[in-house]
């Protein structure tokens, strides 16, 4: 089972795991998410980051050349040809020296790589989420993927993505896009994920 079928039967709900009217209203009933636009936005995004909420954790496990492609500002073609498919060096040096992170040696950037429903990444992303929930998932990161979807609900009130989406239209969609992607990478399909699903909440 994917992440929302677990969510569904947990929530009394058929476990097919497809997205529709009945489990979007659920998830604007158990989020408590203020509006059938939210609720769009917020499930549309989820759904691209997770693969349809297949993903709860980074792999990371890139080719060199597809590296050079992604990571232009950390990789050589010469470079990335002495990480090609090993993840965890990958992590360590894209995640170096930032969120919070140590450098490349430390082993930070795998230890606090992407998990959870919008891929909370970095120590001071993991350090916030274990002061708002109570739990330490700076000592034990993994922990993180029993709140999956809880991980997305605290960033969109952590990085007041809220309040971008009282509205489905293309620059709400971007706006949130941005907020959560850092760019507009897979914009065409979150806005039609995005359009799709308030379709279902409003007819």
């Amino acid at each position: 089972m994917n992440y929302l079928q677990k969510w569904q039967s947990k929530n009394g709900l058929l476990a097919d795991g497809i997205v529709g009217k009945k489990t979007l209203l659920k998830m604007q009933e158990v989020f408590g998410i203020a509006s059938k636009e939210a609720t769009a936005h917020f499930a549309a995004q989820v759904s691209h980051e997770t693969a349809n909420f297949k993903y709860g954790i980074e792999s990371l496990n890139y080719s060199s050349n597809r590296l050079v492609t992604i990571f232009r500002k950390y990789f050589t073609p010469y470079s990335a040809q002495h990480y090609h498919r090993q993840a965890q060096k990958i992590a360590n040096r894209v995640y170096a020296n930032r969120m919070g992170n140590g450098d490349e040696a430390s082993g930070d950037g795998w230890k606090y790589r992407g998990r959870g429903a919008i891929q909370l990444t970095g120590k001071n992303n993991y350090a916030a989420f274990s002061e708002f929930t109570g739990c330490d998932f700076v000592n034990n990161p993994d922990a993180v993927l029993d709140y999956y979807f809880e991980t997305a609900l605290w960033y969109f009130e952590y990085r007041a993505i809220w309040m971008y989406t009282h509205r489905v239209d293309k620059v709400s969609i971007s706006r949130v896009t941005k907020l959560i992607n850092g760019g507009y990478n897979g914009l065409d399909h979150r806005s039609a994920l995005t359009y799709k699903y308030y379709s279902y909440l409003t007819r």
